[in-house]
């Protein structure tokens, strides 16, 4: 695999990052949000990914420890979609004196936790930086190759 594949594929990874880093960031803002343009409370966002390749991974390990030298390595990462949290339910809050309010004076609150959208923000942080480091690692080693091409 050429080197130059796998500055594609990190920076196919620091896009995904970026974009969950986003809809993360829009979860926190809008966590207390009562009512959207559709009359409901905002629902949490997800961002799913998909791997950018063409032979399954059971193939790709199978032909690792064979040794084939087939190109069989990943292509990166795509985002699928941004799609809402379905499987939370909004959460109830007693707040008699809102003016989302029902009869019985609860309000529906987005079910927004900070606290998972804080640890989701860590774990995107952490996996930029990897492509960060990934990214320059193959530098270094393109220098160091054309160096060794100079000697």
């Amino acid at each position: 695999m050429p080197i130059s594949n796998s500055l594609h594929i990190s920076a196919s990874g620091l896009t995904a990052e970026r974009l969950r880093l986003d809809v993360i960031s829009n979860n926190i803002a809008n966590a207390n949000t009562t009512r959207t343009a559709n009359g409901q409370p905002y629902r949490r966002q997800e961002v799913v990914f998909a791997a950018r390749e063409d032979t399954p991974f059971s193939t790709m390990l199978a032909n690792a420890r064979c040794g084939s030298k087939t190109n069989s390595a990943g292509k990166g990462v795509n985002v699928i979609s941004v799609q809402p949290d379905m499987q939370r339910d909004f959460k109830m809050v007693y707040e008699p004196g809102h003016p989302d309010a029902d009869a019985r004076g609860y309000v529906r609150m987005p079910n927004v936790e900070p606290i998972t959208e804080m640890v989701d923000m860590i774990s995107a942080t952490r996996s930029y930086e990897a492509g960060i480091t990934a990214i320059n690692s193959a530098k270094q080693m393109e220098q160091k190759a054309l160096e060794i091409g100079r000697a």
